[in-house]
C-alpha cells in the first residue's frame, strides 16, 4: 500500500485521483474558496457532481472497488472533462482487472516493422522520426533521427534501442534532456499503458529498472498514470547543435502492429536552423511548426 492510501497496483484509482487533482474548481463551476489544502477538486466535490457517494469514490481511488458501472464511469468522465483518448483509457483500466482476456494477440512485443511503415519513414526525411513498440524500443528510424539522437548515446547499442533503459541508466540522458524529470514521467507513462504487470516483457523491463534505476523509477510507478502524451514539446541540449526545442507527435499504427511512430519537428526558427545545419540541408528544409 502506498503512503497515499492508494494501492500500488491500482491504476484506476491513480488515474482518477490524478485527474481530480488537476482540475480546478472554477473549471466545473465551483468557487475556489479561501483555504484549500489539496490541489484540484476535493473528493466530496467530485462525488457530488458525479452523483456518487464520497465513500464510494474513496473506495475507487484506494483500489477497494475496481468494478464501477458504465454509468458511474461516464459520470466521472464528464465531470473530469476527460478527452476521448482519456475516456478510452479509463474504460481499459476497468477492463484490465477482469482476468482471462487481453486485447493484445501476443505476449511478445512486436519488433518487426512492416515494409509499408518503413516506406512511410523514408518519406518523413529529413525529420527525426522513429517506430517504437510498447517497450519503448526504437525499431527503425530516419537518418534525421540518427543525427539528432546519435550523439547523445541513445543508439550506441544499435537497434532495437530501449529508450526508457537509456533515460534511466545512462548519465548522458540528464545532460541531453534539461527537463529530465518530465521526460522520465512520460517514459514511465508509456510503459504503464494497459495492464502492464500482466505483460511479461514490460513487467521484466519494469523489474530491471526497479533494480538499476531505484527510487527515481519506482516512485514514478506509484504516482504517474499510464497515459502518455500524444503530442507536446521537449527541450534538448544537443552535443553538436546546441539548445533545441522540438515539437513531437505520436502516431499510433494499427492494433496488429502494436507500435507507434514518433515524429519530432522544430518548435522555433532557431531549432529549425540548427537542425538544417546538423543534417547538412539547405535552410528551410525543416520549418518550425510554432513560434
Amino acid at each position: 500500500m502506498a503512503a497515499s492510501g492508494v494501492r500500488d497496483d491500482n491504476e484506476l484509482g491513480l488515474f482518477l485521483r490524478s485527474r481530480r487533482e488537476s482540475l480546478s474548481p472554477a473549471e466545473v463551476g465551483l468557487p475556489s474558496g479561501p483555504r484549500r489544502r489539496t490541489p484540484g477538486l476535493r473528493r466530496a466535490e467530485l462525488a457530488m457532481l458525479a452523483g456518487v457517494s464520497v465513500e464510494y469514490l474513496t473506495r475507487l481511488e484506494q483500489g477497494r472497488d475496481r468494478h464501477p458501472s458504465a454509468a458511474v464511469l461516464s459520470a466521472l468522465a464528464d465531470v473530469l472533462r476527460l478527452a476521448p483518448r482519456e475516456r478510452v483509457h479509463l474504460n481499459r483500466l476497468v477492463k484490465a482487472v477482469t482476468p482471462g482476456f487481453t486485447c493484445r494477440g501476443s505476449l511478445e512485443a512486436n519488433r518487426m516493422v512492416r515494409p509499408a511503415v518503413r516506406a512511410v519513414l523514408d518519406q518523413l526525411e529529413p525529420a527525426p522520426a522513429a517506430v517504437l513498440n510498447r517497450l519503448g524500443e526504437v525499431l527503425a528510424c530516419t537518418d534525421g533521427y540518427r543525427r539528432l539522437v546519435g550523439p547523445t548515446g541513445q543508439l550506441d547499442g544499435g537497434l532495437p534501442a530501449c529508450f526508457p533503459r537509456y533515460l534511466f541508466t545512462d548519465p548522458r540522458a540528464r545532460a541531453a534532456y534539461p527537463d529530465w524529470e518530465h521526460k522520465a514521467d512520460k517514459a514511465v507513462a508509456g510503459l504503464k499503458q494497459g495492464p502492464y504487470r500482466l505483460d511479461p516483457e514490460v513487467a521484466a523491463l519494469v523489474d530491471e529498472l526497479t533494480v538499476t534505476a531505484g527510487a527515481e523509477f519506482t516512485r514514478r510507478l506509484e504516482t504517474v498514470p499510464g497515459l502518455p502524451d500524444a503530442n507536446g514539446t521537449v527541450r534538448m541540449a544537443h552535443p553538436e547543435a546546441g539548445p533545441l526545442r522540438l515539437t513531437y507527435e505520436r502516431l499510433e499504427l494499427c492494433a496488429d502492429d502494436d507500435q507507434h511512430i514518433l515524429i519530432q519537428l522544430p518548435a522555433d526558427e532557431a531549432t529549425a536552423a540548427a537542425l538544417d545545419a546538423l543534417h547538412g540541408r539547405r535552410p528551410g528544409a525543416l520549418r518550425a511548426v510554432s513560434g
